[in-house]
């Protein structure tokens, strides 16, 4: 086996989150601190940004910096820059994967670690494939987040717990303003979530002794009927007239079909863009009962709203990262570091790696115990899942009344 060095590099990739931020940091605290690892650089831009060797020298700017490391965890976004990257099947294009073994030759590249969602660790996995079929000794370890919470093998992904909050809280809110009015109304509200409802399913958590939080929810595991929404709603006109529903933007009709798909945009990766399943039921509610109808897309916000972050996801977000480091330094390889939970109440979790191999690529959905039985709701134990993962407030810093964020130099 050859190794090139005993230098890390770490990258950002797929969508920011409020906590992807507060993994980087766990990373750099952990390496820079590790007499073991020499350097530590930060890709720009994850691996495309690699690619085209721009790179922070994460040790000069943090060695001893605790001040900015603080800063960094709470800052939302993916502060290195990110990338929408999907790297080659490495039998599919061997000269991508020797200029990418030369780069991580000339910098002396020992340790890897890639911060991000499924394909993101569908990059982990290839980049590590191809080193152990090439006799490279290099730790490639990949660190999980999305606001989807939709990845394999860990019990949560980092992001997802601040993303959830404000959801719960955006939810709790809108039942105030749509309460005041006596005459029926109808708000529907549309949540992250293409292939798997974690997010939307959040939006339970709304419910508390002073709030009723969200009347119907509405997920991608199970087929959407028109017809069943018409009659979920007139039940609900049964205790009150104002109807607040939870949508997936990734809700499908039994033929499977997105109800807010537009099949002229896809991303890189050939997924169909999606947004406008709440405007589809807007306009569907507005012609069968003839009443007030509003839709809402709560779009980016979910994923960059770190001034309601949850202390419980920006902390394990942090460990997750550090772990990850730590696993490294042992030997381990061709692995991503996630969060095992031992109880639920009280709660109580530990870190673990996870074969990358059986994580890239799958998707974790919302299990069947979850969600009621009409279909249109959570159950006390997706309830009980959920609840920890909002625990706890962050103490952002503030500047004239506006949250203080980290921001890299420009390259």
């Amino acid at each position: 086996m050859i190794r090139y060095g005993n230098n890390a590099v770490v990258g950002q990739s797929g969508g920011p989150t409020a906590a992807i931020n507060a993994s980087l940091a766990g990373v750099i605290n952990a390496a820079v601190k590790s007499s073991e690892i020499g350097k530590v650089y930060g890709m720009a831009n994850g691996a495309a940004g690699f690619m085209n060797e721009r790179l922070y020298d994460l040790t000069s700017l943090f060695d001893g910096n605790d001040t900015d490391l603080a800063l960094l965890t709470n800052t939302p976004g993916a502060a290195l820059g990110s990338c929408r990257f999907k790297l080659p099947k490495p039998d599919e294009d061997a000269r991508f994967y020797e200029s990418l073994f030369a780069l991580l030759k000339k910098y002396e590249i020992g340790y890897f670690f890639y911060i991000g969602g499924n394909d993101s660790m569908d990059t982990t996995a290839k980049v590590s494939m191809y080193a152990m079929e090439h006799g490279v000794d290099i730790n490639v370890i990949g660190v999980p987040k999305t606001v989807d919470n939709d990845l394999c093998g860990t019990d949560h992904t980092p992001g997802f717990g601040s993303a959830a909050k404000y959801v719960a809280t955006v939810f709790a809110e809108l039942r105030r303003d749509t309460a005041v009015y006596t005459q029926k109304c109808v708000t529907i509200v549309e949540v992250m979530g293409r292939d798997a409802g974690w997010l939307t399913a959040s939006s339970a958590l709304s419910k508390t002794k002073y709030t009723e939080g969200a009347d119907l929810i509405y997920l991608p595991e199970l087929p959407l009927s028109y017809e069943k929404v018409y009659k979920d709603i007139e039940r609900v006109w049964e205790s009150h007239p104002d109807v607040l529903i939870a949508v997936s933007e990734g809700v499908r009709l039994a033929d499977g079909t997105y109800i807010g798909a537009d099949s002229t945009n896809l991303d890189k990766f050939g997924h169909v863009q999606l947004s406008g399943a709440a405007k589809v039921l807007e306009r569907r509610i507005k012609d069968k009962f003839g009443c007030k109808v509003r839709s809402v897309e709560l779009n980016t916000p979910q994923r960059c709203a770190s001034h309601i972050g949850s202390l419980t996801d920006i902390t394990e977000s942090f460990g997750v990262g550090s772990y990850a480091v730590e696993r490294a330094l042992c030997g381990e390889t061709g692995v991503m570091a996630g969060i095992v939970r031992k109880s639920d109440e009280p709660y109580e979790t530990e870190y673990k790696t996870f074969d990358i191999k059986s994580i890239a690529n799958m998707v974790k959905s919302v299990p069947s115990e979850y969600i009621n039985n009409d279909g249109n709701g959570i159950t006390e134990a997706g309830l009980a899942y959920l609840r920890p993962l909002i625990v706890g407030e962050t103490k952002p810093l503030y500047d004239n009344g506006i949250p203080m964020h980290y921001i890299f130099p420009k390259l």
